[in-house]
């Protein structure tokens, strides 16, 4: 049976262990705010450019058939993929990591025919590949931090460059979608080639200059978009996730604080217990 010592000694990191997770619940819960914001407001832009790229790309490709050429449009047999797996820098956030790291595996083994490259945005992501001898592409740290668009763009970009130089023949993105501080959906999505959106309603715009030439601008533009959201959408999933892992954690603490003071309140009885029957015995051997 544990001295009293050491069980104060327990009580006493459970209780300090509770003091952080519970400081890192109120800076994850800070941080999700901001984060949702970004989110929230990034939808409706995103919706809008793919309204645009819709109505753009019905002029554009009903004028000629070699306006169908663009190159970030063409598609070919999927033999080279670059998979993007945007990961957390920080662990403490219950399975958001290693739900991302699992979809990307589950991916690379369907597509087990094709030559795919890792473009690895977090650090956990990175680590986790290093290790595993896997073709990393590029590696990106602390990006989620900043939030920064010409951060995310300069990726797009690249990943642009090489499509067109037909060195790879699609850009998969692997992320978790914010759907509330709950619920966070792990997605996995095509950015190249670009499926243009259906158009719902027909419009009829007048282009100052070739639809083809407003589409080639309209395309490189979304893709860097779409990189950018989803960046956005993991940063507010990873700060949900841990604002719930450390809520969980900070409540496990305090169950635990109970149970070790019941036991520490038993033990101390039995001790004292055992020191009374030991003075009323020596009582009853010296009479």
């Amino acid at each position: 049976m544990p001295s009293l010592i050491d069980m104060r000694r327990r009580i006493r990191s459970v209780k300090n262990t509770q003091q952080i997770t519970k400081a890192m619940k109120m800076v994850s819960a800070a941080k999700l705010r901001r984060a949702q914001d970004r989110v929230i407001a990034s939808r409706p832009y995103g919706a809008l450019l793919r309204k645009v790229l819709a109505n753009v790309a019905a002029a554009a490709l009903g004028d000629d058939d070699r306006d169908r050429q663009n190159q970030l449009l063409a598609r070919r047999p999927e033999k080279n993929i670059l998979l993007v797996v945007i990961t957390g820098d920080k662990g403490l956030a219950g399975a958001f990591n290693a739900n991302i790291i699992k979809g990307a595996q589950r991916f690379a083994a369907e597509h087990a025919d094709a030559a795919i490259r890792l473009e690895l945005i977090g650090r956990k992501g990175r680590d986790f590949f290093r290790k595993r001898n896997a073709t990393i592409a590029g590696e990106h740290v602390n990006l989620a931090a900043k939030a920064a668009y010409e951060d995310t763009a300069a990726i797009a970009r690249k990943a642009i460059e090489l499509y067109c130089k037909e060195e790879i023949d699609a850009v998969y993105l692997v992320y978790n979608e914010f759907k509330s501080v709950a619920s966070q959906k792990l997605t996995v999505s095509r950015v190249l080639p670009v499926e243009m959106p259906e158009q719902t309603e027909p419009v009829n715009y007048i282009f100052e200059q070739p639809p083809a030439e407003m589409l080639a601008d309209l395309l490189p533009r979304y893709v860097e978009s779409e990189f950018y959201r989803a960046l956005l959408e993991s940063a507010a999933s990873e700060h949900a996730a841990r604002m719930t892992a450390m809520e969980a954690a900070t409540s496990n603490a305090g169950d635990m604080i109970e149970k070790l003071t019941l036991f520490m309140n038993r033990v101390r009885q039995a001790s004292i217990t055992k020191e009374i029957i030991e003075v009323v015995s020596g009582a009853a051997a010296a009479e």
